[in-house]
Order: C-alpha cells, then sequence, then structure tokens
C-alpha cells in the first residue's frame, strides 16, 4: 500500500507546483523561476527540478488549457453571422484573458521562443481569423486585402500598451484595442502583402530546411 500513497502524494506536490507556477506566471510573467516557485510552494528547489526538469514542460503543462481556451474562442467567433462583430468579440476576449494573465500573454504575443504547443495552437487560429476577415471583406466591412498578419499586428500593438499600462491604467487597452480596430477597417493597406509565414517569423517558429535553404545569407562581420 505505501507505492499507491507515494504515487498520490507525488502527484499532489506536482499539482501543487503547477497551481503556484501558474498563479505566479499569470501575475509576474514567464520570467518567474523555479526558486520563487519552491518558495511559494513551500517545497524545495531540488522538487521542482525533479518534476519539471525541462522549464518548457512546466510552462506548456501550466498553459495547455489557456491555449485551448483561445482557441476555442476563435471557433465561436466563427459562428457569429456577423463576421465582423465575431472578430472584435474574439479580439476582446483574448486580450481579456491576456490582461488577466501576464505570462499567456507573453506566449500568445511571442515574448518567447515559439513551443509547440503555442504553434499548434496558433496553428488552428489563424484559419478561423482568415475566415472571419474574407467574409468581413466580402460584406465590404473590411478592406480587401487584409490578412491574418494584419490582424496579429493589431494584437501585437494593443498587447504593447496592455503590458505598459498595466500597473497605470490596466484598462487602456480597450481603448487601444477600439482605435487599432477603426484603423483597421478604414485603412488604406499597401499593395503589397505580407509574406504567407510572416506570422512564423514574427512568433520565432523556426525555419524548416527548405526554408533556411532559401534565405539569403547573413553578411559577414
Amino acid at each position: 500500500m505505501a507505492e499507491p500513497r507515494l504515487r498520490r502524494d507525488a502527484e499532489r506536490n506536482r499539482q501543487l507546483l503547477l497551481e503556484t507556477a501558474h498563479a505566479l506566471m499569470a501575475r509576474d510573467g514567464l520570467e518567474v523561476t523555479y526558486q520563487e516557485i519552491a518558495a511559494a510552494a513551500g517545497t524545495g528547489t531540488g522538487t521542482v527540478y525533479r518534476r519539471f526538469p525541462d522549464r518548457q514542460q512546466l510552462v506548456d503543462t501550466v498553459f495547455a488549457e489557456h491555449i485551448d481556451a483561445v482557441v476555442e474562442l476563435a471557433r465561436q467567433a466563427c459562428r457569429f453571422d456577423d463576421p465582423w462583430a465575431g472578430l472584435t468579440w474574439f479580439m476582446e476576449r483574448q486580450l481579456e484573458l491576456e490582461a488577466d494573465n501576464r505570462g499567456l500573454g507573453q506566449l500568445l504575443r511571442g515574448g518567447h521562443q515559439s513551443s509547440e504547443l503555442v504553434i499548434r495552437g496558433r496553428a488552428q487560429i489563424t484559419p478561423l481569423a482568415a475566415d472571419l476577415l474574407e467574409r468581413a471583406v466580402r460584406a465590404g466591412l473590411l478592406p480587401a486585402g487584409v490578412t491574418p498578419a494584419d490582424l496579429v499586428t493589431v494584437h501585437l500593438m494593443v498587447g504593447a500598451v496592455m503590458d505598459t499600462a498595466r500597473q497605470i491604467d490596466p484598462d487602456l487597452w480597450r481603448r487601444a484595442l477600439a482605435v487599432a480596430l477603426a484603423g483597421l477597417q478604414h485603412a488604406a493597406l499597401p499593395t503589397r502583402q505580407p509574406d504567407d509565414d510572416l506570422i512564423d517569423r514574427l512568433f520565432g517558429v523556426p525555419a524548416t530546411p527548405r526554408e533556411q535553404k532559401a534565405a539569403p545569407n547573413e553578411p559577414a562581420e
């Protein structure tokens, strides 16, 4: 009977560490250290390292449900009859999650190298956003040529306001979002559209071997 009890104790310790890490990263961001997690959980630092020797594994485990929640928001937005209402609803709901969770915002806005979790989530969100944009263009609610990369630009701009004003005016991002979306809706876009892989490159997704071969050589220093 000792072995099942040990397994239960180990699982309780693991859940405690995950809950503690989430609370700290939601408040302070992804830079939270293992030492801070251990102190808040009342365990030794070695315990955190034993449970999560790979830090990225810890981050992905902490935020997996949150990334899934954003994907589900995008799916719900696509069910709106009015594509512009769906698009603005999705952006606002996503940013509300980020306002309450600093670490999630860093993940979604590329503050750290993208992990498989984030890459997979973005791969699901991008075509859904593209569908909303295409429907909005067809309905005359957006200018022709708008792409998901333009929506990412809005996300990054509003996220920067959110991060800067977090301690001063935590709701300022809502005003910034309204301004940015109004600008997108009435923008005179340049004729050249962003490259298809721009979103990946913005968020640090490694290039495939073919892309690396095609990329121009860096100038020698």
